[in-house]
């Protein structure tokens, strides 16, 4: 068993390597222009924030790592469609030929649904909760937030609205090859709502707004998902299965 397991473990090195190599190239490209790209992601709390009040760095060392980690999340994102084309050669060798055409279509649609998902955090989520929270801290306290505090906060919820606006590109994968119809994904609904709900207490700040910011924008591609399932994988009674084999 192991043997047989040889190649592909050589294949997800090869293409781990090569999706390595690119994401390190990138963060060096980032880290070149962290400066530029560090306002640009500092700018939702900077509009929040009162007039008599910065962003301040605790330690000499906190500046670089930020730095890191945002040159880090730049280099993840620019890298992200080849990384998706690996991936998608890894698993190539396991589908049919008419499910390999597809790979330009995957790496368009989850780049560009991951990038959409990252734009709503940004544009809508992000200025939103850290209105509310700067507003219910400023009754009490003088902000002053801590810009590594705020980069792993930020990076955070534009990674975690990526992943999620992916769900249709997962669900017609997931059809294509037969794993989902739309009747599953409908039996599952209630717990998805549940889920939606918890995924998005735990990446957004602690308010309803921008909970539901969140929520009502999973709920939406959850509804899509079926659609789409329904098109790729349509659900089959038993006894219609029955009639085929007949």
């Amino acid at each position: 068993m192991f043997d047989e397991l040889k190649p592909h473990i050589a294949e997800l090195r090869v293409r781990l390597a090569y999706s390595m190599g690119a994401l390190i190239v990138c963060f060096f490209v980032a880290f070149y222009f962290y400066e530029p790209i560090l306002e640009w992601m500092t700018l939702p709390l900077k509009e929040v924030l009162p007039d008599d009040s910065n962003m301040i760095a605790t330690g000499v060392p906190e500046v670089f790592f930020t730095a890191v980690k945002v040159s880090l999340f730049t280099g993840f994102l620019m890298a992200l469609p080849f990384i998706l084309y690996q991936f998608w050669l890894f698993i190539s060798p396991g589908l049919y030929e008419h499910e390999k055409r597809y790979v330009w279509p995957f790496v368009f649609f989850a780049s560009g649904m991951f990038f959409m998902g990252a734009a709503f955090a940004y544009y809508v989520v992000v200025p939103y909760g850290f209105a509310f929270l700067v507003n219910f801290a400023e009754q009490v306290v003088t902000v002053a937030p801590k810009i590594n505090e705020y980069v792993g906060f930020f990076t955070k919820i534009m990674v975690g609205f990526g992943i999620a606006f992916e769900l249709p590109v997962v669900t017609f994968f997931l059809a294509l090859l037969g794993l989902v119809d739309d009747h599953t994904l409908k039996s599952f609904f209630k717990y998805a709502i549940i889920l939606i709900f918890v995924l998005a207490a735990l990446l957004t700040p602690p308010d309803v707004v921008t909970q539901l910011l969140m929520a009502i924008p999973l709920i939406i591609l959850y509804g899509v998902s079926i659609i789409i399932a329904k098109i790729v994988n349509p659900y089959k009674p038993l006894d219609d299965e029955d009639d085929e084999s007949e």
